[in-house]
């Protein structure tokens, strides 16, 4: 059973809340988009039980900004650090304020993975008083709180600290006010000068009312308060606060002690690591969902989500090895669900393709993946492999729908040409913003490699067994090649990366290269022939000289 149908068969009540949330600090990355998919997995996995379930989105935009991202402007938004995100100006006038500009980029992804949750921001419920109650009881019981945090994340706060952070009335920021008394509907606070590591207080204290919007609760209080006030059921979290002692175990403390309620269902998820670092939306340290979405097809990006268990990390970084490993991954199962519904369309799937259903942006597709009766179609196609593709498009003048159509054993539907031209547009992206220099094709055409004049015996060997081979291939494909150059290097006992080495060297000047049998394939077969015999005569003259 897929892990999200886990969750859904256990999930009881009259409606069922599925929500996440965000911190809008500055460009949302990548890794940001595996809770929203997962969320999104687990709605649509309640609505295919049949049990009545919502979707919400939090923004949390009353949190302070706490630096300013190396891709805005220091002198303009540094004046802001320690106010909240939605009292922060925008970057552009495209949004009102900071927190919508960053959040309506992070929702365009949104739309284009097919996710559509209802979006709410935290501004609304503080302004509107819809916390107000939240934030007296929690006041009101401010011992609970203090006891749940030293109780379980062993952190001590004093007698006389108070889970409310106002809005200064005299500097505007919320980062820095610390509340050390409650009472008559009000609070006492001063803004600490050295409240935080990053900006200072201007030390102004005095008398506030904390409803309505003039303040916020601690994020980890104000978590409880809103799983209470929007009603939520389930409600998953990242490694980081899902840690013993961590931010959800302090959250579900104070639910129990002062709402004396359950805290949702929650289970942790993992990071997406790019090379090896999660990212940040505020330090810039990766690539941004909106970028990565602008890369990759929607439905490639949700399978990169879906095909890893929740809790397990994804090594993420768009170079060429893992782009064009995940659409091979993803190809192989379109392939072998087109085998399963032309052998039986009415027997139920295997459950490695559970994860290619749910990738499909299509909700009524994910929703049909079990029923044998009510099973999905997914539109199937002749796959074209993309690092065929990326090669194509730096071999000059050629023409690569001509040369697609040329290399494909049967006629290409109109569905089969959308999905190449969307991959054609892939693999231009990838080239352009991606590609390392050691990753980009060369062919060196007018002339030969000076890098190919120096070959050792070994090599010279391999190639001119090598000739006589590609004069007899009478299939002159990518595969027949490739096993071509496999079986010359073993008739003569030269390991493949030597062998392979002097084809690369040949006719793109390094060691290393894309599919050797497919880069030969791309040019006449006159020509690397000719090539090759150039390249021994070189090398001939080079080692009488």
């Amino acid at each position: 059973m897929f892990w999200a149908d886990k969750i859904a068969a256990d999930a009881q009540g009259d409606l069922i809340v599925v929500n996440d949330s965000k911190t809008p600090s500055g460009r949302v990355h990548v890794g940001s988009l595996r809770g929203v998919v997962i969320h999104d997995v687990i709605y649509r996995a309640l609505k295919h039980a049949g049990k009545p379930v919502k979707f919400l989105y939090g923004v949390d935009d009353y949190d302070a900004l706490d630096t300013v991202p190396k891709y805005l402007d220091l002198d303009k938004f540094a004046p802001y650090l320690g106010y909240p995100l939605c009292n922060t100006p925008s970057p552009d006038n495209r949004a009102s304020d900071y927190a919508k500009y960053f959040m309506g980029e992070f929702l365009e992804v949104f739309d284009y993975l097919g996710v559509k949750p209802e979006v709410y921001y935290l501004r609304d419920l503080y302004r509107t008083g819809k916390l107000d109650r939240y934030i007296d009881l929690f006041l009101n019981n401010a011992h609970l709180v203090r006891e749940a945090y030293k109780e379980v994340s062993k952190a001590d706060r004093p007698d006389n600290w108070y889970p409310f952070h106002p809005i200064c009335e005299n500097c505007g920021k919320i980062a820095t006010t610390v509340t050390t008394a409650y009472q008559d509907g009000k609070v006492f606070y001063t803004c600490e000068p050295n409240a935080t590591n990053y900006v200072n207080g201007c030390g102004h204290s005095g008398w506030v009312s904390p409803f309505g919007g003039n303040g916020k609760l601690p994020w980890k209080v104000e978590w409880v308060a809103k799983w209470d006030a929007i009603g939520v059921s389930i409600e998953m979290a990242g490694k980081d606060h899902s840690q013993k002692g961590g931010s959800r175990d302090v959250a579900n403390s104070i639910c129990r002690k002062v709402l004396n309620k359950q805290p949702p269902f929650h289970s942790p998820y993992e990071f997406i690591l790019v090379n090896g670092t999660k990212m940040s939306s505020s330090k810039g340290v990766g690539s941004s969902a909106k970028e990565i979405a602008e890369l990759m097809p929607p439905e490639l990006l949700r399978f990169l989500m879906l095909r890893t268990q929740p809790r397990s990390v994804i090594n993420f970084s768009p170079n060429y090895e893992t782009i064009t490993r995940l659409f091979r991954d993803y190809d192989t199962l379109i392939s072998k669900y087109q085998a399963h519904t032309e052998a039986d369309a009415n027997t139920p799937i295997s459950e490695d393709l559970i994860p290619l259903l749910y990738a499909q942006l299509n909700e009524e597709l994910s929703e049909q993946k079990l029923g044998p009766e009510e099973n999905a179609k997914i539109p199937t196609y002749e796959a074209i492999d993309i690092s065929t593709l990326i090669s194509l498009l730096q071999v000059p003048h050629l023409d690569i729908e001509v040369e697609v159509e040329k290399r494909s054993p049967k006629p290409l539907s109109d569905y089969d040409w959308q999905i190449v031209r969307q991959r054609i547009a892939v693999a231009k992206k990838w080239l352009q913003d991606y590609a390392d220099e050691e990753e980009k094709l060369v062919l060196y055409l007018d002339r030969v490699p000076d890098k190919a004049k120096s070959l050792d015996a070994e090599q010279t060997t391999y190639l001119t067994q090598l000739i006589a081979n590609l004069e007899a291939e009478v299939n002159w494909d990518g595969e027949e090649l490739q096993t071509t150059l496999f079986r010359t290097a073993k008739e003569l006992e030269i390991s493949q990366k030597v062998a392979f080495a002097s084809v690369y060297l040949t006719f793109l000047g390094k060691e290393r290269g894309p599919k050797a049998g497919n880069l030969l394939s791309y040019l006449d077969k006159s020509f690397v022939i000719a090539r090759l015999q150039e390249v021994l005569q070189l090398n001939a003259i080079s080692a009488v000289g």
